[in-house]
């Protein structure tokens, strides 16, 4: 959620404060902030049709889409089978920067992402990991947190 509920002190009253903008507000904001809200980790791995072929990782991305479906199989295997955690995978195999927080992307709601990425983390159960899903940015394997 965006709003949270404080307290003010000097006014004795709740107030609402936006983490994002750092605005705050006396009255509630309406419609903002109650949208269904999920948190997701994701592990990403690119190809040379993604939207954008580089990453922290490498910078010119040359394998082909097909290859990165192979590779987000292989790493579905080894998450299903136990040998190592979305997460930990995400920290040095993920292309997207946000393998440094293990592929957590935070909490969001619908609008926030790329369509066939939200379809698919919304119809996710909590620690229920994805097939792949292709993106423009490329292949990923996704596992709800909340």
């Amino acid at each position: 959620m965006v709003w949270e509920e404080k307290w003010s002190k000097s006014r004795n009253r709740i107030y609402y404060f936006n983490r994002k903008t750092g605005e705050s507000r006396w009255e509630k904001p309406e419609g903002e902030g109650d949208e269904p809200q999920i948190r997701v980790c994701h592990l990403l791995v690119k190809h040379n049709q993604s939207r954008r072929p580089s990453s922290w990782k490498e910078a010119n991305i040359t394998r082909t889409k097909e290859e990165a479906l192979e590779i987000i199989k292989g790493y579905r295997e080894r998450i299903v089978n136990g040998e190592i955690t979305l997460q930990e995978l995400a920290k040095t195999e993920s292309d997207c920067s946000s393998a440094k927080h293990g592929g957590d992307l935070g909490f969001f709601g619908r609008g926030r992402m790329q369509p066939s990425f939200e379809e698919a983390a919304f119809a996710l159960q909590v620690n229920q990991l994805s097939e792949p899903v292709f993106s423009d940015s490329g292949v990923h394997l996704i596992l709800r947190i909340a």
